[in-house]
């Protein structure tokens, strides 16, 4: 039995090399990972002798050889196929063990040139390894460290390889090929033309709108179940996550992550790194039913918390700010599902000790872009497209990532928004665009007062976030409101009225602003126009 050994990671290849040999296996090998494994004294067969061509092109050229493909791909049970081999002096080749140059760790480096990117481009590799695994009842293919340990307890077992083996195997090498090659395609789409000169930097996983990073996703790890108990559910990520997205957390304490959970936590996350000032966002069933900035992470909490405490029990807390024992203890004080924060002091940790169910997750903030800048969605850690499942299909969109400033804000009104109310604007748009269509946000003084979601009518949404704020005894006198959408008629801007906003932001654009807008110069309130919608449905 032969076994060529060309690996790029060395990890573990000494010794599986090593027990190959002590099963009599002959080894075959190429450039660096020959010489190791000759410094090591194992007798080695370098490829150059075998095909009697050295290796050229600073090592481009090495592998693409009849006597190295011919011993892969013959098949054993033709006789025509072994004649041939036997006519041209080819012997077979049983095991395969290639693990691929390190194209994706390579671009991922700051810096990374599209030299060094394209120098990392395996072409011998990925070749032998499609040789191979076509050729699977024949030939088994070993593309990953952890394949060694399964491979050889087999070979001191039975001698060979099983069928089942070696077809698993097969699957995983087409699996490595295509995510390979998946990563060399997003990589390349990223690259522009400027000035008809290559772009020499790279920004890694910038999506396509083919889809996030080509469709490449690595598993993180399987979950219990679904969205209901019934549903199977795993946790995949981006094969390069942007910087500050949730799949980059790190897990300090706790319960494992459920569907839910991670999909709410996402919905808090996403929602509280949008905010340079200290934030808060609690989410419950993925909307956030309490918003709010403040001085610091425990006033940011305290207020967000009063916006809705009933539906605050179990929900998921995010903070854009180092989480301390003061905030820890007061936020301890309440049913936790998850709590994000970039980080936690050891007295905040120490406080959680005591709630060892309570999941806590380290997850780093993106930089934030100011008007100078030029960073990417995927510098700032966000998607720069959404997908959405529908049946036997895929629904694909640009991401909703505007963002709006004073100077886009339209007074309509005859009424002027305050300075201290525009901010709020800014506020209460800036949550609205986080919680699920139809969308009523009030708020004030940097916290929301009352949030309706997820209506089929706006009026209804209007009337659940009052109703809410008169649960949390909270007043909605001189407050401002955002609606995601246009108000269709001035019904639903009265409804916002009478409980008291003063103040209000909204997309325009219907047929009916005219009627609208005579609404609010009669109730005396100021209104602004965005020009911008926020379904999120």
């Amino acid at each position: 039995m032969n076994a060529l050994i060309s690996v790029s990671d060395k990890t573990g290849i000494v010794e599986f090399a090593q027990a190959l040999h002590a099963l009599g296996i002959k080894l075959l090998s190429t450039g660096g990972t020959a010489k190791l494994l000759a410094d090591q004294g194992l007798p080695v067969t370098e490829v150059a002798e075998v095909t009697r061509f050295p290796e050229m092109l600073d090592g481009r050229v090495k592998t693409l050889h009849p006597k190295v493909h011919g011993g892969l791909l013959a098949r054993r049970d033709v006789p025509q196929h072994m004649a041939a081999l036997k006519e041209h002096g080819i012997d077979t080749i049983d095991l395969l063990v290639v693990n691929l140059y390190p194209f994706e760790s390579t671009v991922a480096k700051a810096g990374c040139t599209l030299a060094d990117a394209i120098e990392n481009i395996d072409i011998g590799g990925p070749a032998m390894v499609r040789s191979a695994a076509k050729n699977w009842k024949d030939v088994g293919v070993l593309t990953d460290a952890s394949q060694y340990p399964a491979v050889l307890a087999e070979l001191k077992e039975k001698g060979k390889l099983s069928d089942k083996l070696r077809f698993s195997l097969s699957v995983a090498a087409f699996n490595r090929i295509a995510q390979y090659d998946g990563a060399i395609s997003d990589y390349l789409s990223s690259v522009t033309f400027e000035e008809e000169k290559l772009s020499e930097t790279y920004v890694p996983a910038r999506a396509q709108f083919a889809g996030q990073s080509n469709g490449i996703f690595t598993k993180v790890q399987d979950l219990r179940y679904g969205e209901n108990s019934h549903q199977q559910a795993a946790l995949y990520r981006d094969l390069y996550p942007a910087p500050g997205s949730l799949v980059t957390a790190e897990q300090v304490q706790g319960k494992e992550l459920s569907y839910n959970n991670i999909a709410d936590a996402d919905a808090a996350w996403e929602c509280v790194k949008s905010f340079e000032a200290p934030a808060c966002v609690i989410v419950k069933h993925a909307n956030p039913c309490g918003v709010a900035v403040g001085l610091d992470a425990l006033d940011a909490y305290s207020k967000a918390f009063q916006t809705d405490p009933t539906s605050a029990f179990g929900g998921i807390i995010a903070l854009n700010r180092t989480l301390d024992g003061t905030a820890a203890a007061q936020i301890s004080k309440q049913f936790v599902e998850v709590l994000m924060a970039p980080d936690f002091t050891a007295e905040a940790l120490e406080v959680f000790k005591a709630k060892a169910n309570v999941r806590l997750l380290k997850i780093a903030l993106p930089p934030h872009a100011s008007k100078t800048d030029k960073l990417t969605d995927w510098q700032r850690g966000r998607n720069a497209m959404d997908a959405k499942r529908i049946g036997s299909g895929l629904l694909l969109q640009t991401a909703d990532n505007h963002e709006l400033s004073l100077i886009d804000l339209k007074v309509v009104t005859q009424k002027q928004p305050t300075l201290e109310q525009l901010e709020d604007l800014l506020f209460a748009w800036k949550v609205a665009k986080y919680v699920k269509s139809n969308a009523i946000v009030f708020c004030k003084g940097g916290m929301t007062m009352g949030v309706g979601a997820g209506q089929m009518s706006r009026l209804d949404s209007a009337r659940i976030a009052s109703i809410k704020a008169g649960h949390a005894n909270l007043s909605l006198q001189g407050t401002v409101v955002a609606s995601d959408a246009f108000f269709p008629f001035r019904d639903g801007l009265d409804v916002v009225v009478d409980a008291g906003a003063t103040c209000i932001i909204q997309p325009g654009g219907s047929m009916r602003d005219n009627e609208v807008i005579d609404a609010a110069n009669e109730r005396g309130v100021a209104m602004v126009f965005s020009g911008v919608r926020h379904f999120r449905h």
